[in-house]
């Protein structure tokens, strides 16, 4: 049985008014045509849905019935369009980010103050993973969009990757290294200190690792952490060198110091990752045109 939804929905207005004249003015049709679509469903159900006399239009038991399921049904199709209404007017929706602490706090936190400043009943949620660990996340979908230093091995052809930030990881030191505030520092000297790094499975780790390798030289860390902020702060009591975003750096550090190298680090990008297929909604594609806005 295949009917057109169009002629149930002419049937819940006239049996909300039980007039075929009132249901032909909300529906901004004819009173003609309404009761043609009325008997054109009757004879598609092969069932009398009303009895009609010249004074009244009531429900039969099988209208009763039809009409207990119609109207639920239609209600949640108003309340989905309703719904879709809100999203495209960014007064209902999601966004879910995925990005490591360090890009959260030096590079997302305005953006997602500006986001929320304009767009107040979006839901945020942001959940903190290594940049290898977010984009996987996004692999299973289960994250909207991922911000990921760059290059991330993982990321393939099936995610678009728009390229936000320019910036280079540098070396920072402890006072009491005196003798690396040198302006002529080579990458062997460093080897020379405890080195402290992000987690193996980081993909800033991965980088410094084969940035080294490439000189063959080898970037064994002391300690492993999983945050950029326990790395400097364990870099200003002494316990050894690190390395981190330019971005990261304060105007006035205190403690530590940066290390002038002879040869800078390669300079690396700051991207942000979406499906590159999949269809993105207005809550997502809004902030993501933000976040290019202002970067």
């Amino acid at each position: 049985m295949n009917i057109n939804l169009e002629l149930y929905r002419i049937f819940y207005h006239v049996a909300q008014t039980l007039s075929f004249s009132k249901a032909a003015q909300e529906l901004f049709l004819s009173q003609s045509a309404v009761s043609q679509h009325i008997s054109s469903l009757e004879k598609s159900l092969n069932i009398q849905l009303f009895y009609r006399s010249t004074k009244k239009v009531q429900l039969t038991n099988e209208g009763h019935l039809l009409l207990q399921h119609i109207q639920p049904a239609l209600h949640s199709i108003l309340q989905g369009e309703k719904l879709l209404a809100e999203t495209s007017e960014m007064n209902r929706g999601r966004l879910h980010i995925a990005a490591s602490d360090t890009i959260c706090k030096y590079f997302l936190l305005q953006h997602l103050h500006d986001y929320h400043e304009n767009y107040p009943n979006i839901e945020i949620m942001i959940t903190n993973r290594t940049s290898i660990e977010c984009v996987k996340l996004l692999k299973n979908n289960m994250v909207d969009l991922v911000f990921t230093n760059l290059p991330n091995d993982i990321i393939d052809a099936n995610l678009h990757v728009d390229e936000i930030l320019t910036f280079q990881d540098i070396v920072i030191a402890p006072q009491k290294y005196k003798e690396l505030q040198s302006l002529d520092i080579v990458y062997e000297e460093l080897l020379n200190y405890p080195i402290l790094l992000l987690d193996r499975n980081s993909s800033t780790t991965h980088y410094l690792q084969q940035v080294f390798k490439e000189k063959q030289l080898e970037l064994t860390p002391s300690i492993e952490l999983g945050s950029i902020d326990l790395l400097v702060e364990l870099t200003r009591i002494g316990l050894g060198i690190t390395f981190i975003p330019d971005y990261v750096l304060p105007v006035e550090p205190k403690g530590y110091f940066k290390v002038a190298l002879r040869t800078s680090l390669p300079k690396r990008k700051l991207g942000m990752v979406s499906q590159a297929k999949a269809p993105l909604s207005n809550s997502v594609k809004t902030f993501m045109n933000l976040v290019m806005t202002q970067s």
